[in-house]
This record gives C-alpha cells, sequence and structure tokens, in this order.
C-alpha cells in the first residue's frame, strides 16, 4: 500500500509538462456524480482552451444507447487546478447543444444573469451536511453493527474517539477543498453521531452551486480513498435521530445596507406564498426530515422567527439588532441541488411580482 501511495503522489512537475484533467459532471440521478480524466499537453487555465470531448449518457441515464454521445462543457472560468493536476466541473450537453434535462445550471444561469438579480450581488452560504457509513455494513460510521450508539447530545460539535466518528475523513476534505480553491468556510461534527457538516461560502450567485457540487465530488473521492461511503440522504437513520440538511443563508446587496430588514421581511412574505413550489424542488425525501422534530419545521407549514432552529426561515439575532444582513432557508434537504435551490431563492425574492 505504502508503494501505491507513493506511485498516486507522483510529483508529474519534476518529469512532463503534460497535465491530468479530470472532467466532472452530474450523473442521470441528479445526484451521484461521474467523471472521467485525460491527458493535456501542458497548463490549461481557460475552460474554452479544453478539448471538446463527450461520455456514454445510455451508462449514466442520460441518453439511449442509440443516440447516447452527451457533451460536458467546462463551465468554470478558473478551473479547480494545482500543479499538474486539473478538476474541471462540466454542465452538460447534446450533440445539438442543448441543454439535458439533468443540467440545472442551465436555467440557473439565465435567472442569476438578469440584469436585476446582478445588481442585487446576491450572497449565500450553504451549510452542507452528510452522514458517513461503513462500507461493509451500511450502518453509520462509528455505530456497532446491529446496534445503536448513545442518545445524542454528546456528538454536536464533540471531541473525542466516542464521539467525533471519521475526524480524519473530514479534515482531509476540509484541507483538500481549501487547496483546490474553494471557499469553504468551515466544518463540524453534526448532532447524530457519523454525521458531518461543511459549509461554503459566502460565494456570489451561481458561483455557489459550482463550489458546492465540487466540494462534493472532492468528499466522495476521500471517502473512496478511505474505504467508507458517504451520503446525502436527507433522513439516513428512522427514529429519534436528527435528519441532514442544507441549510440555506442568503442576502442580497439591499438587506446587507441600511435599513435591511425590511427588505428581508419582504423577502420572507415571498417565500411563504411559494413555499409549496420551493418544498417541492428542496430534495428528495425531505418530508421524513422536514417533521417538526429534530430542529425542523413541518414540511408543510411555514414559519419563520428570530434564532428559532425549528422555524422554516431563521433570522439571526445580529440580522435584528443590526436592522440588516441576511437570513437562513432551514427547508432545503441535504441532497438538494444547489444550482435550483439558489436560483429559486433569487427568483422568488428578487423577481417574482406576488
Amino acid at each position: 500500500m505504502s508503494l501505491l501511495n507513493d506511485l498516486v503522489n507522483l510529483k508529474l512537475c519534476d518529469v512532463t509538462e503534460k497535465v491530468i484533467a479530470e472532467y466532472i459532471w452530474i450523473g442521470g440521478s441528479g445526484m451521484d456524480m461521474r467523471s472521467k480524466a485525460r491527458t493535456l499537453p501542458g497548463p490549461e487555465s481557460d475552460p474554452s482552451g479544453l478539448p471538446k470531448w463527450n461520455y456514454d449518457g445510455s451508462s449514466t441515464e442520460q441518453a439511449t444507447g442509440d443516440n447516447s454521445e452527451i457533451s460536458p462543457q467546462a463551465i468554470f472560468r478558473d478551473p479547480f487546478r494545482r500543479g499538474r493536476n486539473i478538476l474541471v466541473m462540466c454542465d452538460a450537453y447534446t450533440p445539438t447543444g442543448d441543454p439535458i434535462p439533468t443540467n440545472k445550471r442551465f436555467n440557473a444561469d439565465k435567472i442569476f444573469s438578469h440584469p436585476d438579480v446582478v445588481a442585487e450581488e446576491p450572497w449565500y452560504g450553504i451549510e452542507q451536511e452528510y452522514t458517513l457509513f461503513q462500507k461493509d455494513t451500511k450502518w453509520p460510521l462509528g455505530w456497532p453493527v446491529g446496534g445503536f450508539p448513545a442518545p445524542q447530545g454528546p456528538y454536536y460539535c464533540g471531541v473525542g474517539s466516542d464521539k467525533a466518528f471519521g475526524r480524519d475523513i473530514v479534515d482531509a476534505h476540509y484541507k483538500a477543498c481549501l487547496f483546490a480553491g474553494i471557499n469553504i468556510s468551515g466544518i463540524n461534527g453534526e448532532v447524530m453521531p457519523g454525521q458531518w457538516e461543511f459549509q461554503v461560502g459566502p460565494v456570489t450567485g451561481i458561483s455557489s452551486g459550482d463550489q458546492v457540487w465540487m466540494a462534493r465530488y472532492i468528499l466522495e473521492r476521500i471517502t473512496e480513498i478511505a474505504g467508507a461511503v458517504l451520503s446525502f440522504d436527507p433522513k439516513p437513520v428512522l427514529g429519534d435521530w436528527n435528519g441532514a440538511g442544507a441549510h440555506t443563508n442568503y442576502s442580497t446587496k439591499s438587506m446587507r445596507n441600511d435599513g435591511g430588514i425590511k427588505v428581508i421581511n419582504e423577502a420572507i412574505e415571498k417565500l411563504s406564498k411559494r413555499h409549496k413550489e420551493h418544498i417541492a424542488a428542496y430534495g428528495k425525501g425531505n418530508e421524513r426530515r422536514l417533521t417538526g422534530l429534530h430542529e425542523t419545521a413541518d414540511i408543510n407549514t411555514f414559519s419563520w422567527g428570530v434564532a428559532n432552529r425549528g422555524a422554516s426561515i431563521r433570522v439571526g439575532r445580529d440580522t435584528e439588532k443590526e436592522g440588516k444582513g441576511y437570513f437562513e432557508d432551514r427547508r432545503p434537504s441535504s441532497n438538494m441541488d444547489p444550482y435550483v435551490v439558489t436560483s429559486m431563492i433569487a427568483e422568488t425574492t428578487i423577481l417574482w411580482k406576488p
């Protein structure tokens, strides 16, 4: 194994100008991530200069076998790259140039490109929760096989081998994201043992979705190396255990300026009137998580409050005190598509006229 690690960590820059480019895209389920690599003759910082490529969409549930060529297109102005390795996030199109159905970025970009949205400079901070599972038992990391750990309480931000399960994976992911240029702003252990969270942001507009997807990909690659299984299920274990969400913190320029609390209140009122539409797009299986228990609001009822983690929308005490700032949408599930959630929030609060 040590020899294998030595080979994996070879420094290509010492012997060649060639670069390994990893093309990454979202698969047919809308949550599975796919990738394949190719060799480039040298460094390339502009995505438009990367070679055109395609993949077999029939094997990713995105096309039929008789017309299976899907073309991933690089979407980053500055690909995540360090040294001789490039990670390139792509969205996918048919050979005729049409976005495939799972390309949610295409429509999101239309919203974020709207002049009114651009002028408001929407900022997002996304709190991505996830659960680590044991590979062979399909049971959360650190849990006794066929049994349960002690009740929730000591695990949130906990320290110690009997409370923090998988910290080596979490810390490796944290540093890898920083190394890749992702604006990851923190990590912490979550309420359920074996469950963790990382935060991405503040990031402006559609870049928030780009960075969350890339951070998910890096995390899955690290769990692959570690022999663990990554789950974004919003309620991975039934019973008296917390679910997993992707709380989305949001503000616009008007909200961040003096008097912004009025704009925040107006935005929350708009969100309340489109609650069903947002819930329908906020992730699969979210009804198992949004029960009104375990720091969630009931899925059928919109609510908001100051410092209330049992509400649909939470306004921070600092925001209330200063009369400006941001709010947190606590409804999105851990398996939500960040392109969909962020663009829906911007469209509802900035563009929609009730």
